[in-house]
C-alpha cells in the first residue's frame, strides 16, 4: 500500500512512528511488485474502464434476473483470462462463480474468495449519480470531491491515488474481483505463471445472508478443496495499512416487539394506569447491555473462548486510530475503555432500530426495536437464542415467535414477540498457523512494509459455514479503504486501494507455492 498517499492527516503523527511507518516503506517493494506497478500505470485506462462497466451492472442480492447477469459476465471475464470458469448452482440460490487455472508442477492450490452481490440501494440517498452509474471523484464526494474522467485519472499517475469510483460494491466486493482478475493480468504480461493452482469462488449470496451457502459447499466439496482459502471482504486497517486477518465475528438478527394496549391511548387520560410498551421496551434493553457494551445476559460469555496472549500482542503492535477516528468522527468518549482492536474482540449487542410513537401525546400500542448480536467463537446462533429469550422471560415476558392474538394478550401481563433472522457463527483461525506466517512473510516482502496480523474482523463473514464444510484453513486480505461507505449510499474504492490490490494479489499468486 501507498502509505504516505493513504493514510489520512490526522493519522500521520501515528504513522510516523507505527510499525507501517516511513522508514520502513522506505525499504520498498520487491522486483515482481514494482514490476506490477509500472503495468497498472501503463494499464490504468483499461482497467478502470473494465471496472466501471462492471459496476454498471445491477447486483442487488433479491433481484435474481440482475444477479444472474453478473455472474454470467463474471463466467466471461475468468474465460477471457484462460480460467475454465462456470456458474455452480444449488436448489434455491443465487448461483456461485467458480474458476480454475491450474499450473504444471505446483503443489499448492490457492482459492480466491469474494462476493459479486450487493447490499439493497435508495437511489435518492445517492450524491452521485447513483449507484449504478459509476462516477469518479477527486476526492471524497462528502468532502468536495470534484468530479473527473477515466482518461483523466490514467493521465495522472500516483497523483489520483486518492481519487475514488463511486457506485454500489465498488469496494464490497466487486473492487476486490477486479483486482484478482488484473493480477492475472499483470502476472501474463510480466512472462510469469502463478506459483499455485488458482480457484475462484465468488458468491451471490452473501449479502443476503448466504443462508443457502453450506448446501452449496457441501454439493461442490471436492471440487471446491483447496490448501488455502483467501477472502478478501471488508476494509483495511484504519490508518491504511495493510492487514492478514485471522477471522470474523458472527452474526444474527432479532426483531423485538412489546405490547400495550390493543389502540393508541392518550398519555394525559390514560398515563400511569395503561401499559407504555416503548417505556417497558427501554427497561428490558437496558437490561441486556451495560453502559460499556457489554452483554449482561447471564451466561452469553460463558462459551467465548478466550484470546491468546499472541492474539493480544498482535492487536497492540497494530498502530492504534482510536484518537484520530475520535476526532474525525465527532465523538466525545468511547462506549468502552478498549482500544478498538480488543474491542472487536468481545460480542456486542447492538440496537439498529427503536420505534415507539408518533411524536404525539399517546401512549401506543406496541413498541419494537431491531437487533444484531455480532458472535465471537465459540458462540453459536443457537445458543444465542436460548440464552436471550431466557433472559426475557427472566424479566416477566410471555415470548412468542408469531403475532399474538387478543387471548394471549388478556392472559400474560407482558408479551414479547421475538422475530429472528438467520445467523452463522464466529470463527477465528491461529495466528500460528504455518501458512498464515508464509503469507504475512511474503506480503512484507512484496510490499517492503509491515503488514498487520489481526485475529479477527470486526464485521461479519460466514467463515464459520466454510470451515465447518470444508475444513480448510481460512484468512482474509482486506484491500477496501475503511471510509468507503459500505453498505450505505454513496460507497466507493479508492483508486490507490485497487493499484495496492492487484499487486498485493499478483504477490499471492506468484509466491505462495515457493521462492519468487
Amino acid at each position: 500500500m501507498r502509505t504516505p498517499h493513504l493514510i489520512r492527516p490526522f493519522l500521520l503523527a501515528v504513522a510516523a512512528c507505527a510499525i507501517n511507518g516511513p522508514a520502513l516503506r522506505a525499504q520498498g517493494p520487491d522486483a515482481l511488485t514494482r514490476e506490477v506497478r509500472s503495468w497498472e500505470r501503463a494499464h490504468a485506462l483499461g482497467i478502470l474502464s473494465e471496472f466501471r462497466d462492471f459496476l454498471s451492472l445491477p447486483n442487488v442480492a433479491s433481484d435474481s434476473v440482475g444477479i444472474r447477469r453478473v455472474a454470467d459476465t463474471l463466467v466471461a471475464m475468468l474465460t477471457r483470462r484462460g480460467v475454465q470458469a462456470r456458474r455452480l448452482e444449488s436448489p434455491g440460490s443465487p448461483p456461485a462463480v467458480f474458476g480454475e487455472l491450474r499450473t504444471p508442477g505446483a503443489s499448492r492450490t490457492v482459492m480466491l474468495y469474494a462476493h459479486y452481490d450487493g447490499q439493497p440501494v435508495v437511489t435518492k440517498d445517492w450524491v452521485t449519480a447513483g449507484p449504478f452509474s459509476p462516477e469518479l471523484r477527486d476526492g471524497h464526494v462528502e468532502r468536495g470531491g470534484r468530479m473527473r474522467t477515466l482518461e483523466e485519472a490514467a493521465a495522472a499517475g500516483a497523483a489520483a491515488d486518492d481519487w475514488r469510483l463511486y457506485a454500489r460494491s465498488a469496494s464490497d466486493d466487486k473492487g476486490a474481483i477486479i483486482s484478482m482478475l488484473s493480477a492475472l493480468d499483470a502476472l501474463r504480461a510480466a512472462g510469469r505463471a502463478p506459483a499455485v493452482n488458482l480457484k475462484f469462488f465468488f458468491e451471490g449470496e452473501e449479502e443476503a445472508g448466504s443462508s443457502h451457502i453450506k448446501a452449496m459447499l457441501t454439493a461442490h466439496r471436492e471440487l471446491l478443496s483447496a490448501d488455502l482459502w483467501l477472502f478478501a471482504d471488508g476494509p483495511r486497517h484504519q490508518t491504511g495499512m495493510l492487514q492478514l486477518v485471522h477471522g470474523a465475528r458472527g452474526v444474527m438478527g432479532l426483531g423485538l416487539t412489546l405490547y400495550g394496549p390493543s389502540r393508541p391511548l392518550h398519555s394525559g387520560h390514560y398515563g400511569n394506569w395503561a401499559p407504555n410498551p416503548a417505556a417497558e421496551l427501554t427497561r428490558l434493553l437496558a437490561s441486556m447491555r451495560a453502559d460499556d457494551g457489554t452483554i449482561t445476559i447471564a451466561g452469553f460469555d460463558q462459551p467465548v473462548r478466550p484470546i491468546t496472549a499472541e492474539d493480544r500482542a498482535a492487536v497492540l503492535a497494530m498502530p492504534a486510530p482510536d484518537a484520530g477516528l475520535r476526532a474525525e468522527l465527532k465523538m466525545g468518549r468511547t462506549e468502552s475503555d478498549l482500544p478498538l482492536g480488543l474491542a472487536i474482540l468481545r460480542p456486542a449487542l447492538n440496537i439498529t432500530s427503536l420505534s415507539g410513537g408518533t411524536g404525539t401525546n399517546s401512549i401506543m400500542a406496541t413498541a419494537s426495536a431491531t437487533l444484531d448480536f455480532r458472535m465471537v467463537p465459540d458462540q453459536t446462533p443457537a445458543g444465542v437464542r436460548a440464552l436471550v429469550e431466557k433472559h426475557v422471560e427472566s424479566q416477566g415476558y410471555f415470548v412468542v415467535h408469531t403475532p399474538p392474538d387478543s387471548a394471549t394478550l388478556v392472559t400474560h401481563p407482558r408479551v414479547a414477540l421475538l422475530a429472528w433472522g438467520g445467523g452463522y457463527a464466529g470463527q477465528r483461525t491461529p495466528l500460528s498457523l504455518p501458512i498464515a506466517r508464509e503469507l504475512h512473510a511474503l506480503l512484507e516482502q512484496a510490499i517492503g512494509a509491515k503488514v498487520g496480523r489481526v485475529p479477527t474482523l470486526g464485521g461479519s463473514l460466514p467463515l464459520s459455514e466454510f470451515e465447518e464444510v470444508l475444513h480448510l484453513p481460512i484468512l482474509t486480505l482486506p484491500i477496501a479503504n475503511y471510509d468507503n461507505n459500505q453498505h450505505a449510499a454513496n460507497e466507493h474504492l479508492r483508486l490507490g486501494n485497487l493499484w495496492d490490490g492487484i499487486a498485493v494479489f499478483a504477490a499471492v499468486m506468484a509466491g505462495l507455492g515457493g521462492a519468487r
